[in-house]
């Protein structure tokens, strides 16, 4: 998402400067805006001869998981979860107390997309482990067995790499 937002930034001056004040004011991108970027984007990679797609940071509430239900198709939402203290040791130099305040507000906000996907059996929970090392090969051993349960739903999924 963040390449479209940037490429849609590059062609509409006016544009760039709506985002840009979010970002630097450090609000998030309007909803309008990233959801109008986004079907735009899932067109295009459609028209290519994609069949899937992975976003990060979105849906943030149910609403916005109804709305991209509505642009796509969604075979599987990966909810990364990370331990706390593991988190905290991340945000070191900042303010611990405004750090978990802001994990409690992403708790609460994260909870109403989680449960609309759960209801669907569309979640796959991951637990994040401190070595970053061991997270990529259980990820991958994750997904292969969730591929291998959802092989009736199975689609390409366009990682941006080309492996001709």
């Amino acid at each position: 998402m963040h390449g479209a937002i940037e490429e849609a930034m590059n062609k509409c001056p006016k544009l760039e400067k709506l985002i840009a004040n979010a970002v630097n004011g450090g609000a998030i991108v309007p909803e309008d805006i990233l959801f109008r970027l986004l079907s735009k984007r899932l067109e295009d990679g459609y028209s290519r001869g994609e069949s899937g797609f992975i976003l990060d940071g979105i849906p943030r509430s149910r609403i916005q998981a109804e709305i991209l239900d509505q642009l796509g198709k969604i075979d599987l939402v990966v909810n990364f979860k990370s331990m706390e203290d593991s988190f905290m040791k991340h945000r070191a130099g900042s303010n611990e107390g405004t750090s978990r305040e802001r994990i409690e507000q992403y708790a609460k906000q994260s909870k109403a997309p989680e449960d609309y996907y759960r209801k669907q059996q569309k979640l796959l929970e991951f637990q994040v482990d401190s070595s970053p090392g061991a997270n990529w090969p259980r990820l991958l051993a994750a997904l292969h067995l969730k591929h291998i349960v959802a092989v009736r739903t199975s689609h390409k999924l366009n990682t941006g790499i080309n492996r001709r």
